[in-house]
């Protein structure tokens, strides 16, 4: 077994990402603000392991292609789409349930009204018609910046290290990585939800972790990038524009919804040891 830090496949691609990646840092934290510059800053943030990963495949004389365009299984696409739901559908229930958020948000629901021309609908129905619209029609827009990321991190990343280190290594090693990908971002600019920036570092970790289980399972049992695309897209989709903006503050609401509050990570935890315990489903050489 190789050691990660001897890999030069693996430090080349990882070199190239986040010196990309710093020039993002930069504009970013500069303004503060994560969706700075019309949200150009964050989708050239998102789509530097992507690029990071071509530059990595040219320089290393592989061919595009071995990144896992192919489509794969429609089962396991469908799968990439339901997963985050459930997790994400999972956690708000426990957050409304314990009052810790509350459901549902009036103002945001009185802006979705007035933006798509339903202010005579009731509460309800537009709650049910937004959630529809949105989990359809969103997708290709989530897509369009996940899949920057996932060429790499899932494209890349995860087959070079499968290659050397069994499911639950690269599952960890490729988690811990995008983890620290996102810390200059949660620090420095306003990638959180307002908890404290140790608070918010430590759930998002844990949670990014958890749901790279996730990820990995389903690139490996597929051989397709895409099920990395749609799992990153959905997952921002449901998190950032249906669950959390449909949730009200109940005053502590900060430290337990969204990426950066406890509950999304204690719930992907769970998927994650659901997906490790199934790893003997996976074609394996070291496991």
């Amino acid at each position: 077994m190789k050691n990660i830090f001897i890999n030069r496949p693996v430090i080349t691609f990882l070199f190239i990402t986040f010196a990309l990646s710093s020039i993002f840092y930069f504009l970013i934290i500069h303004t503060g603000k994560l969706r700075s510059g019309f949200d150009m800053y964050v989708t050239g943030l998102m789509w530097t392991p992507g690029i990071s990963a071509l530059i990595t495949s040219l320089i290393l004389g592989r061919k595009i292609s071995e990144l896992g365009w192919q489509w794969g299984k429609t089962k396991y696409q469908l799968r990439s789409y339901l997963v985050p739901l459930l997790y994400t559908f999972i956690a708000y229930i426990i957050i409304w349930s314990f009052g810790w958020g509350g459901f549902y948000n009036e103002e945001f629901v009185s802006q979705v009204a007035t933006s798509f021309g339903w202010t005579q609908l009731p509460s309800g129905l537009i709650i049910v018609l937004y959630f529809i619209i949105m989990g359809i029609f969103g997708m290709p827009f989530y897509s369009a910046t996940a899949m920057g990321e996932e060429i790499g991190w899932r494209g890349f990343l995860v087959p070079e290290l499968f290659k050397n280190f069994n499911y639950t290594i690269t599952s960890l090693i490729v988690g811990i990585i995008w983890a620290v990908w996102h810390f200059p971002i949660l620090i420095f600019a306003d990638y959180n939800s307002g908890a404290p920036y140790w608070y918010s570092l430590s759930c998002f970790t844990l949670m990014v972790i958890s749901i790279s289980f996730v990820f990995t399972w389903f690139r490996l049992k597929s051989n397709s990038l895409w099920t990395g695309v749609i799992l990153h897209a959905s997952h921002n989709l449901f998190i950032q524009s249906i669950f959390t903006p449909l949730t009200k503050d109940t005053g502590n609401t900060k430290y337990f919804f969204n990426e950066f509050g406890i509950v999304l990570p204690v719930v992907c935890g769970c998927f994650a040891i659901y997906f490790w315990r199934n790893r003997s489903k996976l074609i394996s050489t070291t496991e």
